[in-house]
């Protein structure tokens, strides 16, 4: 009788309750390891579904030329140029600005026309010549208008400059460099956070004005 007395002591109550209260804090310590996580989880959950959509994609051949070689590629249907040239082809001079074709860091030439390849699927480049900045100097001889920028400060932090070298040798070849308007007009689709345009529009105009070949 003693024993069954003993169970319902004092002590037992404080063992009942230290339990309960340690269930509690278990409790409580993963709801609120669940509530902080719902970010990483719903990001992790993501990339897994892109890793399986990507999977899904079935790869195309693409035969291009780039910088006067034959490229045999396989790429995804959904892959731009602009990510082809730069992680499959190593054509890094090719920038990412935008990535919505409104800043002109990415202008890259298909046969001679001067496109953003941020826009353009790669798979619809097949049988077509592209040019990259790389393409234009020939071995350690710069192109006409890489000399001109250098001359006239064309550019200061760089990045916009290999997509506004490669719209101003498109603006001379279209005819549309007869003025310093025609050129603002014409190359206003290339946008440089520093602000050289003045410079620009000068090294334009030199290239243009020497009849150099572009």
């Amino acid at each position: 009788m003693e024993n069954e007395k003993t169970c319902t002591g004092p002590e037992n109550e404080l063992d009942v309750k230290d339990s309960s209260r340690r269930n509690f804090l278990k409790q409580s310590s993963l709801l609120t390891a669940v509530a902080l996580t719902p970010g990483a989880a719903v990001k992790a959950a993501a990339m897994h579904v892109d890793e399986k959509i990507a999977a899904v994609f079935e790869k195309m051949p693409l035969k291009m030329e780039v910088n006067g070689k034959q490229q045999n590629l396989s790429v995804e249907p959904r892959s731009t140029l602009l990510d082809i040239l730069r992680e499959q082809l190593d054509l890094t001079g090719t920038k990412k600005g935008c990535d919505y074709g409104q800043c002109g860091a990415c202008t890259v030439h298909v046969d001679g026309i001067r496109v953003n390849s941020c826009l353009t699927l790669g798979v619809m480049m097949n049988g077509k010549k592209i040019t990259t900045i790389e393409g234009l100097a020939k071995g350690d001889k710069l192109h006409p208008m890489q000399e001109a920028f250098i001359k006239h400060d064309g550019f200061q932090c760089g990045y916009c400059t290999p997509g506004q070298i490669m719209s101003a040798v498109a603006c001379i070849r279209e005819g549309h460099a007869g003025s310093e308007t025609e050129i603002r007009e014409y190359m206003s689709g290339n946008i440089c956070r520093c602000g050289a345009y003045p410079n620009i529009v000068n090294a334009i105009q030199e290239v243009k004005d020497g009849g150099q070949t572009v």
